[in-house]
């Protein structure tokens, strides 16, 4: 359950990292609303993954899918730049993911 748990999160901090974007500084209410709840989710998300899985671990893993997650909506949505090493690089992150999934005591 602590997985499904941390991916969740990882999928909300994709979710509010792009969602920054749409907040214009948090200066228009209803994006940043959509945010800030997101922020406070994938957060409170990984706390409870966190107490079943490694700190480092967890972490880690929250932190690769939402980097990876974030370049590839950036690049999908918003226009950001492509190129083969940008996608070879998202591949690297999301190999270090699976790597510290499949390396866990968990």
């Amino acid at each position: 359950m602590a997985w499904i748990l941390l991916v969740i999160a990882g999928l909300l901090e994709v979710g509010w990292s792009v969602g920054m974007k749409y907040t214009e500084g948090f200066t228009r209410l209803w994006p940043s609303v959509f945010t800030l709840l997101g922020i406070a989710a994938s957060m409170l998300l990984l706390a409870r993954a966190a107490r079943t899985l490694p700190v480092g671990t967890a972490y880690g893993v929250w932190v690769g899918i939402g980097a990876a997650g974030a370049a590839v909506l950036g690049m999908l949505l918003l226009g950001e730049p492509v190129s083969g090493w940008r996608v070879f690089f998202v591949v690297l992150l999301l190999v270090s993911v699976v790597g510290l999934k499949l390396t866990s005591a968990q």
